[in-house]
């Protein structure tokens, strides 16, 4: 069980790593310019909301990947398209 959860440490340390490509700030004007493409207005509370709908929506993705039954990865290309065996 150890074990288990130093490797699931490991891989979430490498896929968190790995997806390093944006700074805080600039995922911050992202976000600001997805809303505001969506009509939002800034400094509204309807703005505040969209802001937070997105970063929650980014949360409830990566659980989702990182409680795939085959992993963070998904099932990996040697699976098929449809993940059959």
């Amino acid at each position: 069980m150890r074990l288990t959860k130093l490797l699931a440490a490991a891989l979430l340390g490498l896929s968190v790593g790995g997806c390093a490509t944006t700074t805080p700030a600039e995922q911050r004007n992202a976000d600001e310019a997805r809303c505001r493409s969506y009509g939002f207005r800034r400094g509204t509370d309807a703005f505040s909301k969209c802001l937070l709908d997105v970063d929650l929506d980014r949360a409830a993705e990566l659980r989702a990947r990182l409680d795939s039954p085959y992993g963070p990865g998904g099932p990996g290309w040697y699976w098929g398209r449809h993940g059959r065996y």
